[in-house]
């Protein structure tokens, strides 16, 4: 099971998180949004941690994602606008990064639509609960059957759960929607932007435990 802490803006916490052992350090590189970060800013934010960077776009174009991503040094761009298939392939050519497609999914259609317009392109597909107003944020829960969710994402895809998501709840979403990835970022936070490190332990901690240990063989049997 991978983590992902996504939110952050300042240095201490990218270190707690990857302190905790999170895979992924997620920072939101557009601006206009309340954890927005200048790119500019961003490789030092998370200046001597090994988890994974995430730079997080809305609505970008192809030469703003990239320029953003590599001012982060980013592993992944996570794109949670409206952004066309045609835009990911570009980035795909422009650097070595994965690239994951959000969709604030409000019925199972949503979900079944990004797959479709997305699967080809994306390495993972972000699902979270539908909430009005801008994308990204919302901490809104998915309210979707778990199992058709999981079973519209291809195993070749990463399927990455977001929204709604904390210490107390991430252990369900993991035994129900079986992602690869959980995301998380105000249910950990203590203030807007600020993250709670005992909180990120244990959302760390719940994550993993839920995971089902594989089945042995019993070589006495």
């Amino acid at each position: 099971m991978r983590v992902k802490i996504c939110g952050l803006t300042r240095a201490e916490d990218a270190r707690a998180a990857d302190a905790a052992g999170a895979d992924y350090l997620g920072v939101v590189l557009s601006a206009g949004f309340g954890r927005s970060v200048v790119p500019s800013a961003a490789r030092a934010l998370v200046e001597g941690t090994s988890a994974l960077r995430v730079a997080v776009l809305v609505d970008e174009t192809a030469d703003g994602a990239a320029a953003a991503a590599r001012a982060l040094g980013a592993d992944v761009i996570q794109l949670h606008g409206t952004e066309s298939p045609d835009v990911l392939d570009e980035l795909r050519a422009r650097g070595g990064w994965h690239l994951w497609k959000a969709v604030r999914a409000q019925s199972i259609e949503d979900v079944e639509r990004a797959v479709e317009a997305y699967g080809r392109v994306a390495d993972g597909i972000l699902v979270e609960g539908w909430k009005e107003g801008s994308p990204g944020g919302g901490g809104a829960r998915l309210a979707l059957d778990p199992a058709r969710v999981r079973a519209l994402v291809p195993h070749s895809v990463d399927l990455v759960l977001a929204g709604g998501l904390g210490p107390d709840s991430v252990a369900d979403a993991v035994r129900s929607f079986r992602p690869d990835v959980v995301d998380v970022s105000s249910g950990v936070e203590r203030a807007l932007g600020v993250k709670d490190h005992g909180r990120v332990q244990a959302f760390v901690r719940a994550a993993r435990a839920a995971v089902p240990v594989p089945a042995t063989k019993d070589d006495s049997a």
